[in-house]
């Protein structure tokens, strides 16, 4: 098991310290990323926790997994490394262009 873990169901109010608090508790931590959203600065409900061993990754994950947070139960596993693309839409892939008549008949994209 890797130490960088995903944790989701996050209350919204969560911050970085209080994440890292709750981790410290399994033992050490790294780094901690809230995830938040680029534009309103709110946070999107999952983050990050890097800790220091893989040994504290594993007791993180065994202490905090369904562990209710504010009423809400976490979802603590290991992460995953980001798919090449980074799982964006296909139309934030690269741009498409939808010409004039976009709205207005033909729907066809122009590449």
């Amino acid at each position: 098991m890797g130490r960088r873990l995903y944790v989701g169901n996050l209350p919204y109010k969560t911050t970085d310290e209080e994440l890292r608090a709750l981790f410290s508790q399994a033992g050490g931590v790294d780094n901690v990323q809230v995830m938040r959203d680029n534009i309103t600065a709110r946070a999107r409900g999952f983050g990050f926790v890097e800790m220091v061993t893989d040994e504290d990754a594993q007791k993180a994950v065994a202490q905090f997994h369904q562990y209710v947070l504010d009423g809400r139960a976490l979802v603590v596993n290991e992460a995953r490394p980001k798919t090449p693309g980074g799982g964006r839409s296909f139309a934030s892939a690269g741009r498409v262009d939808f010409g004039d008549d976009f709205g207005r008949g033909s729907r066809e994209p122009r590449w």
